[in-house]
């Protein structure tokens, strides 16, 4: 670095002892910067968990904090391994309690029917996985703490805040108390749009929740849903708000895509379904669809395409970007589509649970609140209405609902 020094032709380089000062007074801003840990659901292999947990961590930056995705790992005693094993028998009973003597057959045996396509495609379920890491470990800042007192205990005290969201945190089927923040202070906890997952908790869950929530200061949730369970345990009205996906701009996600080298170069319709029942219920519409479209069909998440089955997170939004229609039963599949302005239909999912149409609630939600009810799979006729929605409304919307996200975060961030 030189300095230039008015009308004199010389310049000055500065000493060591000006290195040092500037490099102190950085670390001095650093230290002051608060920093905040995030705990959501980490796997990798779902495109809206790491770009929910991408987004969540770029909008708690914005807001002048140093965020971190908190990975806890779990190093429990026996006896920990066994209360736990016991737990998740105690939960299976639960559900198969609450399904019926088919529904229970039909478990186990998608149960089976799973490990066996899992063994049988190892390989490229694997180097899927590889892709997702890659990702996280290009665009996401996480931290490693272990599920023991000491651990968690150090966790607690180097961070000024936790958030507790967005994704399924709540889903009584695979939440713990961690997700609930209960190795912090009260005062740091803040539930950022996590969803339940479901529209009702079974009644077995009721005074473990109420317990968890009672110790929650600030409480938002993602879903109609998830206020009303809130309500009836714990008496509070809570705020709603959108999805963290839906808090960057277009411009955000295509600064961080990239092009899949195999995407077809002229328009097409993409199909990203999670539920495989959804899809072959819906068979006979899709090929309608397909039929009247005359479009190249690209179908991701699907083991029979192999080669689309490994693209990433950031191949996910451009595949989105660039479609000229997205049939999907994704909640993130419909966000992104709202997002990039693209035409979509979004199928009810089918899951074998009674509580099967808890799935769609989320995108109920979401189509209510930015008036796409229209495109809901029975709300669509086979024309060119296909092609044709109106996205015009929506930039008034997300700022609004944009502006009540940050107004709460900071109210809970003491901002």
């Amino acid at each position: 670095m030189y300095y230039h020094l008015l009308d004199r032709e010389e310049y000055i380089i500065p000493t060591e002892e000006f290195f040092i000062k500037i490099c102190t007074q950085i670390l001095i801003m650093l230290e002051k910067i608060k920093k905040v840990g995030i705990l959501t659901l980490n796997g990798y292999f779902n495109y809206g968990n790491r770009l929910q947990a991408y987004a969540t961590q770029q909008v708690i930056r914005s807001l002048g904090f140093n965020a971190h995705i908190i990975i806890i790992k779990d190093i429990s005693s026996n006896k920990d391994k066994i209360n736990r094993f016991k737990g998740k028998i105690n939960r299976l009973r639960i559900k198969l309690f609450r399904a019926s003597l088919k529904e229970t057959y039909m478990k186990i045996l998608n149960k089976i029917r799973g490990k066996i396509i899992f063994s049988m495609n190892r390989n490229i379920i694997e180097e899927r996985v590889k892709i997702f890491r890659n990702f996280s470990k290009k665009y996401l800042s996480e931290i490693c703490y272990y599920n023991t007192e000491e651990s968690l205990k150090n966790l607690s005290n180097n961070y000024d805040f936790f958030i507790t969201g967005s994704d399924q945190v709540w889903n009584p089927f695979w939440t713990n108390s961690l997700y609930f923040l209960d190795f912090a202070n009260e005062s740091k906890r803040i539930a950022y749009a996590p969803s339940f997952g479901i529209s009702s908790l079974p009644y077995e869950y009721n005074n473990l929740y109420r317990n968890w929530l009672s110790g929650m200061k600030n409480i938002s949730v993602r879903e109609f849903t998830g206020s009303k369970i809130i309500y009836n345990l714990i008496g509070r009205d809570v705020v709603i708000l959108i999805d963290p996906t839906l808090m960057l701009t277009k411009q955000q996600w295509l600064s961080i895509s990239r092009r899949d080298i195999r995407k077809p170069e002229n328009g097409y319709i993409l199909i990203y379904f999670l539920g495989e029942k959804t899809k072959k219920i819906n068979q006979k519409q899709i090929k309608k669809i397909v039929k009247f479209s005359n479009l190249e069909v690209v179908n991701i998440a699907d083991l029979n395409n192999k080669e689309r089955y490994k693209i990433g997170p950031d191949e996910f939004i451009d595949y989105i970007n660039s479609a000229s229609l997205v049939l999907t039963d994704s909640f993130h599949g419909v966000a992104f589509s709202i997002l990039m302005g693209t035409p979509f239909i979004a199928f009810e999912r089918i899951e074998l649970r009674r509580d099967s149409r808890s799935m769609f609630s989320r995108i109920e939600t979401l189509l209510k609140k930015f008036k796409l009810e229209s495109r809901k799979t029975r709300n669509i006729k086979l024309d060119h209405q296909i092609f044709n929605c109106n996205f015009t409304h929506i930039s008034p919307i997300l700022e609004k609902e944009r502006k009540k996200t940050i107004n709460y975060l900071e109210n809970a961030f003491n901002i």
